[in-house]
């Protein structure tokens, strides 16, 4: 049957076609899902980039609730205490499930699962695929089994917008295809849609990772939440290419040292040094490089000649680059790497809009909150996908599927303001933020996304929920307030159609 000859009463839309939106196109069958991406089924997505693992606690000396401890911990405060147990909890019985469906993991000489270290870890529990691919790996074994799933049917298309009915009920998806732009209904959407790090300069995310499910979100009127958490990962690559390649977590986690061009470890008297989280290494860096210095990652004494072996990722990208890591240090710096913020929603994924659920790095669930552990990213989108499949489920239909609906404003984009946006964002609402410096990003974003621009109205709701948080917290550091106060989640409510205008409110995390 084909996308346009299904019954929108029956269709469940799956907007991206990452580890989130397979997951749960997988976890509806046999529902009739209609998938679309921007690109062909299995590129253009942050989920074959990633290199360091799945978090799980799988180890006879770890436990979910060790897992949980340490995911509240980087949390710095805002990470929900029910949610980080559930998903660790979950963690095991999903690596069987990706093992049941042909994902092969890497194992000890014995058969039993090789488990990593990353930062903040208190526990070896990283699960791994070809060393440095476990993305690329999980995905392909996604795919394969999503196109052999006949219920689930490809659609190679951009999203525009949300349809939604006269009370706020979103129906459907406007979408573009071949320089056409279409409507397609359906009983319910979910926005499995990815992040926002090609709104900086400097990123480790795809070019499409603009936040455009979060913008039509936004749009619609669902509720978003701190969404001035953005996670800068300390080691991309500094070899002059955009996308900027990633130097893995995991190879601190084998020994690798942070350096200046003089051989001092960068990371000196500061807790927890090399394996500090995620922020408070990307701020370490970010300071030296401040100070004129330039910082590598040393893997020579920890890897050495085994880096293609063990790395084979990361050695092919230092290869490109001109780098034998056997031999030379690798220039990093640190680049837009995840959001944790994003669409509110609770625990079976659900937003704040009827008809509209979330998932994986679009969503803010509770689990990451002010900074995000390594390698709970894939772990989290494969937490929700039952969660959400099973609340579409039992969600009734709607009354009807003969209803007018409000069709969201079609804006072209605009390539020269795309790059505007990225310097702007680099510069004001990077690792370390300002009151200046927001605030003179809030007026150029503002006055960007007032003749057009998506990708500024995006980046305005980051800055200026980035200008209303006035202390330090995880991965947003004011170097004007640099202490903590009272952990408080911001909840943005926008005004309907209109993201850029939106009401700010603390609520108790």
């Amino acid at each position: 049957m084909s996308v346009l000859a299904r019954s929108p009463a029956d269709r469940v839309i799956v907007v991206g076609a990452g580890v989130a939106g397979l997951a749960t196109a997988l976890r509806l069958a046999p529902r009739p899902v209609t998938l679309i991406t921007a690109a062909p089924l299995g590129a253009g997505t942050a989920t074959g980039w990633a290199q360091g693992g799945i978090a799980a606690a799988m180890g006879a000396d770890d436990a979910p609730a060790l897992h949980a401890a340490d995911t509240r911990a980087a949390g710095a405060g805002l990470t929900e205490p029910d949610v980080a147990l559930r998903v660790a909890e979950a963690g095991p019985g999903l690596i069987d499930w990706l093992v049941a469906l042909g994902t092969g993991f890497d194992r000890e000489a014995d058969g039993a699962l090789a488990l990593g270290l990353e930062a903040a870890h208190s526990r070896r529990r990283i699960v791994r695929a070809r060393g440095d691919s476990t993305g690329r790996t999980v995905l392909d074994a996604l795919v394969r089994v999503v196109q052999a799933t006949p219920s689930i049917e490809i659609l190679v298309a951009g999203l525009h917008g949300l349809m939604q009915d006269a009370e706020g009920r979103v129906r459907g998806v406007v979408c573009e295809r071949d320089g056409a732009a279409f409507r397609l209904p359906a009983r319910a959407v979910v926005l499995a849609t990815g992040g926002i790090g090609a709104l900086y300069a400097s990123t480790t995310n795809p070019r499409g990772a603009l936040g455009r499910g979060l913008l039509a979100a936004a749009r619609a009127g669902a509720a978003l939440r701190d969404l001035e958490f953005v996670q800068f990962h300390p080691t991309a690559i500094a070899a002059g290419r955009d996308p900027m390649p990633l130097a893995t977590e995991a190879l601190r986690g084998e020994g690798a040292r942070l350096i200046d061009e003089f051989g001092a470890p960068v990371m000196a008297g500061i807790e927890g040094g090399d394996l500090a989280p995620r922020d408070v290494v990307a701020r370490g860096i970010f300071q030296a490089l401040s100070r004129g210095r330039t910082v590598y990652l040393d893997t020579r004494g920890s890897l050495g000649a085994r880096m293609p072996q063990r790395f084979p990722t990361v050695a092919a990208l230092c290869a490109e680059a001109g780098i034998d890591p056997a031999i030379l240090p690798i220039p990093v710096r640190p680049a837009a790497h995840y959001h944790m913020g994003g669409i509110f929603v609770d625990e079976a994924g659900r937003s704040t809009v009827p008809g509209l659920w979330a998932c994986g790095e679009v969503a803010s669930t509770g689990l990451h909150g002010a900074n995000r552990l390594a390698s709970n990213s894939l772990l989290e989108a494969l937490a929700f996908a039952p969660r959400i499949a099973e609340s579409i489920g039992d969600a009734p239909a709607p009354a009807s599927a003969d209803h007018p609906v409000r069709l969201p404003e079609i804006r072209s984009s605009d390539a020269a303001a795309l790059g505007k946006v990225r310097s702007i964002m680099e510069r004001g609402v990077g690792v370390v933020r300002d009151d200046a410096g927001l605030t003179q990003a809030v007026a150029e974003l503002a006055d960007l996304a007032a003749q057009g621009s998506d990708a500024a109205a995006t980046g305005l709701m980051i800055a200026r929920a980035a200008l209303d948080r006035r202390e330090s917290r995880g991965a947003h550091w004011r170097s004007d307030y640099p202490d903590p106060r009272p952990a408080r989640h911001a909840v943005v409510t926008p005004a309907l159609a209109d993201a850029p205008r939106a009401l700010q409110e603390l609520t108790d995390a």
